[in-house]
């Protein structure tokens, strides 16, 4: 894998990693006159359409903003319900996950987790290391500040061990100490629900990726729009600094 990407036209066409804000699951239920749960219940019927979508496509990362470090800040009956319904959803899919060759990883600061769920989670996890096809990763209890954070912390325990220098510090040496060091960066980044905002999700990564908002509410974030997202990515010239004449030549 190339973390920063040989410029071709094969790249711009597939994206080989999408990341995704699922953003509008309580405004959805709300203005049904239903509670916020609601929302988050079918946005999960929309999580399996979108990862059979992203598989199809042939895109080899998907990365879902499931549940960031804030919103344990929420009321603790949403945050209990949000937490238990994204357990039983991935356990519930993990059969299919298996027959579809997809393997399930995640991201994010585990030791805010509740024990039970973080176990159950885990042994989906297991179930599906042996998959070799979409990679499908949840930022759960996830904050790039905080994985920023904790990144400079182990930099600098290395350099006070005297297994790291300042001088050997890089782009890439800090790439390799965030949680998604064994991914590419994501090509496109797609919010739902209509905010302009990246909202604490891996700030570092999105230095270069395509970004694509729209109203569209997650519950109702369909695979046809889906692929309106990748023909739009199709179309964008990504150029990383460089001139679109020098993007242009063989």
């Amino acid at each position: 894998m190339n973390r920063h990407h040989n410029i071709s036209a094969t790249d711009r066409r597939i994206p080989e990693h999408v990341a995704i804000i699922m953003d509008g699951n309580g405004r959805w239920a709300t203005e049904r006159g239903m509670d916020r749960s609601a929302g988050h219940v079918e946005g999960v019927n929309t999580v399996r359409k979108i990862t059979e979508a992203a598989s199809e496509a042939g895109v080899g990362y998907l990365t879902l903003y499931a549940f960031s470090t804030e919103n344990w800040q929420r009321p603790q009956a949403e945050v209990d319900a949000l937490m238990h319904l994204i357990v039983m959803a991935i356990e519930r899919e993990t059969p299919d996950l298996i027959k579809n060759n997809v393997r399930l990883t995640m991201i994010g600061d585990f030791e805010r987790m509740p024990a039970e769920a973080m176990a159950r989670l885990q042994q989906c996890m297991a179930d599906t290391a042996h998959c070799t096809g979409l990679t499908l990763c949840l930022a759960l209890s996830y904050s790039s500040r905080w994985e920023i954070t904790e990144a400079c912390r182990r930099m600098a325990a290395a350099v006070a061990a005297g297994t790291l220098t300042p001088e050997e510090i890089t782009p890439q040496t800090v790439s390799g100490y965030l949680t998604t060091a064994s991914m590419p960066d994501p090509d496109l980044l797609i919010r739902t629900g209509g905010d302009r905002r990246v909202s604490n999700f891996l700030l570092w990564q999105i230095a270069y990726s395509e970004i694509y908002i729209t109203p569209t509410y997650w519950p109702d974030f369909s695979k046809a729009d889906f692929e309106s997202a990748l023909d739009d990515f199709a179309g964008r010239e990504r150029r990383f600094g460089l001139t679109s004449d020098q993007v242009k030549q063989p």
